[in-house]
């Protein structure tokens, strides 16, 4: 796993890392970007990745076939 700071292409992904990052706004955690002009966690979260401010990491599947093949082995 590599850490990045762009953002990323897949919607879903966008989705899970700014959900995550929401959460931790609404524990009490700071803000990364300055002056934020936005008060709802998520939206906040949304920016903070379109700014690239937050880093995330993106576990790396080698070939999708050979995950079907493990599972389908353990049934």
């Amino acid at each position: 796993m590599t850490s990045q700071t762009e953002m990323p292409e897949s919607k879903f992904v966008q989705v899970i890392v700014a959900s995550r990052r929401a959460r931790q706004l609404m524990a009490g955690a700071p803000p990364l970007v300055d002056n934020p002009r936005i008060r709802k966690a998520t939206r906040l979260a949304y920016d903070e990745l379109r700014k690239g401010a937050l880093e995330y990491s993106v576990p790396e599947i080698s070939n999708p076939e050979e995950d079907k093949e493990k599972k389908r082995r353990r049934e």
